[in-house]
């Protein structure tokens, strides 16, 4: 008989500059387990403060990217205080943030389908790649539930309302091609290609300026709900740091001499 305590909650491996995390269910479509939400938290904590890691990858084990939440364990939140249920959902909310706030680039990798959580998980990336027959699904509405994990936040910055909410509703599954279409998808694979073409475009965020980057990921995320005021104000904030640092001495002296610079001697701990 397994012991499913033994079963790691992710797996973890290097590709080069790239950190590889990859959500660990077997026999369960990578359902939410255990500890999932911890490890990938620890994971990223380690991740921020490594030099020699530029971007992460953020994948599902075996063909399947998450199925959300456990129903066997959801079933039992409702013995639990009001209280106790907000405290739980935290776990989810902690990592979301954490991945928003995330200082270097964070790729999702999509096969075989993300719903429920794990697509709040995949939206809460700053890029997805995803396996054209990838289905994706707002799932909670079937069950009895709401949506959660960000997932109305972030498909609202980029869907229309009215298909949001036939999203919400229904809990039908929606395809990779669809989600491309209309913007939610970066990238669109063969079915078995989301990882490799995912870990190909971490690479190349991976020799990228760090601090740079860093700072255009707020730029982006602040900007869908920022005045334009507001916006000049971060902008110009960011821009006289940029000016003033060695990522951008080393850029500027390289496109002048026509060589390509290198970004990477320049990273260190934050």
């Amino acid at each position: 008989m397994n012991d499913t305590a033994t079963i790691p909650p992710i797996l973890v491996r290097r590709e080069g500059p790239v950190l590889v995390l990859a959500i660990h269910t077997p026999g369960k479509r990578n359902a939410i387990s255990p500890g999932l939400y911890g490890a990938l938290a620890d994971a990223l904590a380690s991740a921020a403060d490594d030099a020699t890691i530029g971007s992460v990858v953020l994948t599902g084990a075996d063909g399947y990217f998450c199925s959300g939440g456990d129903l066997n364990t959801l079933a039992t939140r409702r013995l639990l205080t009001p209280e106790q249920r907000r405290e739980k959902l935290e776990g989810l909310h902690g990592l979301v943030r954490l991945l928003r706030d995330f200082p270097k680039p964070i790729v999702a990798a999509v096969e075989g389908g993300a719903a429920g959580a794990g697509l709040s998980m995949a939206l809460g990336c700053d890029l997805l790649v995803a396996a054209r027959d990838a289905t994706f699904s707002v799932a909670y509405v079937k069950v009895g539930l709401t949506p959660d994990g960000g997932a109305t936040a972030f498909l609202a910055q980029v869907l229309p309302r009215q298909f949001l909410t036939e999203m919400c509703l229904t809990g039908d599954r929606i395809g990779a091609e669809r989600l491309h279409a209309l913007g939610v998808v970066n990238r669109l694979t063969e079915a078995g290609g989301a990882d490799s073409e995912a870990i190909a475009l971490a690479t190349r965020l991976a020799g990228g300026p760090e601090q740079a980057m860093a700072r255009i990921k707020t730029l982006c995320r602040e900007a869908v709900s920022s005045t334009l005021d507001a916006q000049l104000d971060r902008e110009a904030e960011f821009m006289v740091e940029a000016q003033g640092s060695a990522e951008s001495a080393a850029g500027i002296d390289a496109f002048l001499a026509k060589q390509t610079p290198d970004f990477t001697r320049l990273r260190g701990p934050r």
